[in-house]
């Protein structure tokens, strides 16, 4: 029921904020300040999903928890298609979310709603005397005796 009102609600409040600020300022510098936030927006897009995209690789390698990492890399994507869809509300919130302090919040936020059952990670031991050896081989086939007559089945 909330996703229905929120699909209302959201162009709903698009217009009106376009309404007026259009009133205030005109139509040109309205449309100007929405694609500029949406070009600095996307930017500021790309620099953060960067910073994400080493903090996931970073947990992954040190074999931490990438809940946290993982959940800023999905703001990020969010916060992109509401900077590229047109209205200040979404420009608003996209941007918020980009913001890595406001993102840290809506984390603990989202964190206190949701119930993880297990997280486990699977490590390799090998003991200290346990060799692994690497190699390559090459398929040796004996060659065909000459003295049996051809098979048929093969090309001789």
């Amino acid at each position: 029921m909330w996703l229905l009102v929120l699909f209302l609600a959201v162009p709903l409040i698009e217009i009106g904020l376009f309404v007026q600020v259009g009133g205030l300022i005109g139509l040109w510098p309205t449309l100007a300040i929405v694609v500029l936030t949406a070009v600095i927006g996307t930017s500021l897009m790309r620099a953060q999903g960067a910073l994400a995209m080493n903090q996931i690789r970073s947990s992954f390698d040190q074999m931490n928890d990438p809940t946290e990492p993982l959940a800023h890399g999905a703001m990020i994507l969010i916060a992109g298609v509401l900077l590229l869809t047109p209205g200040f509300f979404t420009d608003f919130v996209g941007l918020l979310l980009l913001f890595p302090p406001f993102r840290a919040v809506a984390f603990r936020w989202a964190k206190s709603r949701v119930r993880i059952q297990t997280f486990s990670t699977q490590q390799t031991y090998r003991a200290p005397g346990d060799d692994v050896i690497d190699g390559d081989f090459t398929e040796v086939r004996p060659d065909p005796d000459p003295s049996l007559p051809p098979s048929g089945w093969t090309k001789h």
